[in-house]
């Protein structure tokens, strides 16, 4: 760590009015010194269980959102302002490190109703197979991989499996961006390197990035206003919002009619209906409005219930119980199901093949919420 008493008088003022014209990037853009940043970014990593590194890759990745794509980072912090006090929630639910949240700004840059190559959607960029995981429900009128909420909560399950393998949390990060398989293929040819950054070589390109990318993502929203990054207000906030139990089926169009809301909003606010329908389905449908709509919407109508947004947390527990495997079922979902590894599961139930049936019946120690994801790294 390089020490401001390391630095003559008249730098330290530079560095902090610095405006420097770098790569040819308008000299309108603040910019900072290295060890300035770096000094930064090591008061985050004193705040997280996430190792924080700073180093050129870690840079390179800043200079874009910082510099090269600033009104994209506006955007992104404008979002969050909606989507971030959810995670957080989930996040806590799971006792999980609250900075995992800038994860959803490496995969959709806070859009809901993003989609890549690949046909991974929302938020949290959930495959179809993936989301089968965690009881995501893909069908003509909904898609669950962009509900906010249920996508959230199969991200914090997912981050906690991915976490339990690895016991590290960059390791845990590069797997959500390339899968379990592919991290501990490169450990293997590595010959048991398990330090991220020694790792790195042996690991696919797009994967390189990924951490890298979440470093500087977190670093750029955090000291986003030494930046000078241009402030967008949002259309609405976290707080802003209630939600409603729809039993029946119903258009966006009466939606609108009965309350007044902008359709576009209305879309925005509930991405995971992919017709402009909530369609007639098992259980009641959850519909995100904002507050000063709720009253309105219930008068107008009986086949809704008021449900506020709340925060749920498990309680500890531990105990045995028998899963008995169905149709479908696969050692992965199973998994993370109960908050165990598959090799977990292999030992409790002293199995040497991971090929199992339906009907199987299979021992499963139930872990209590400890305190390990929250305990801070060594140093």
């Amino acid at each position: 760590m390089m020490l401001l008493g390391n630095k003559n008088w008249w730098v330290l003022i530079i560095a902090i009015t610095i405006y420097s014209n770098i790569s040819g990037q308008d000299n309108t853009i603040p910019q900072f010194p290295e060890w300035m940043i770096k000094q930064r970014i090591e008061t985050l990593n004193e705040q997280t269980p996430i190792e924080l590194n700073y180093n050129e890759n870690v840079k390179a990745y800043i200079d874009v959102y910082t510099v090269k794509r600033r009104d994209h980072l506006a955007n992104i912090i404008s979002r969050s302002k909606l989507y971030f006090p959810l995670f957080e929630e989930y996040l806590a639910k799971y006792n999980l490190p609250l900075e995992l949240k800038y994860l959803a700004v490496i995969e959709s840059a806070l859009d809901p109703k993003a989609k890549s190559s690949s046909g991974a959607m929302g938020l949290w960029q959930f495959l179809y197979h993936s989301g089968t995981m965690f009881d995501l429900k893909v069908t003509s009128y909904v898609d669950e991989r962009c509900d906010p909420i249920l996508a959230t909560e199969a991200a914090c399950k997912y981050l906690e499996y991915l976490y339990r393998n690895f016991n590290d949390w960059q390791l845990a990060l590069a797997a959500y961006n390339g899968g379990v398989g592919v991290v501990k293929k490169a450990i293997e040819r590595s010959g048991g390197i398990t330090n991220y950054w020694e790792l790195r070589p042996y690991l696919p390109e797009q994967v390189k990035g990924y951490v890298p990318a979440f470093i500087a993502a977190t670093y750029a929203i955090e000291y986003s206003k030494y930046y000078d990054t241009p402030n967008l207000e949002p259309n609405y906030v976290f707080s802003d919002l209630d939600t409603v139990y729809v039993h029946k089926k119903i258009s966006f169009d009466e939606i609108v009619s009965r309350t007044g809301i902008d359709l576009v909003e209305l879309q925005q606010l509930n991405p995971m209906f992919t017709k402009n329908i909530i369609p007639n389905r098992e259980k009641p449908t959850c519909l995100f409005l904002p507050k000063k709509y709720i009253s309105r919407f219930i008068e107008t109508g009986s086949n809704v219930e008021l449900k506020k947004l709340k925060k749920e947390y498990p309680l500890p527990r531990t105990k045995k119980i028998i899963h008995t495997v169905v149709k479908g079922e696969y050692f992965h979902k199973i998994a993370i199901m109960h908050r165990c590894t598959i090799e977990d599961i292999l030992h409790w139930n002293h199995l040497k093949s991971k090929d199992i049936h339906p009907g199987q019946r299979l021992t499963i120690w139930v872990p209590s919420y400890n305190n390990h994801f929250s305990i801070l790294k060594e140093v």
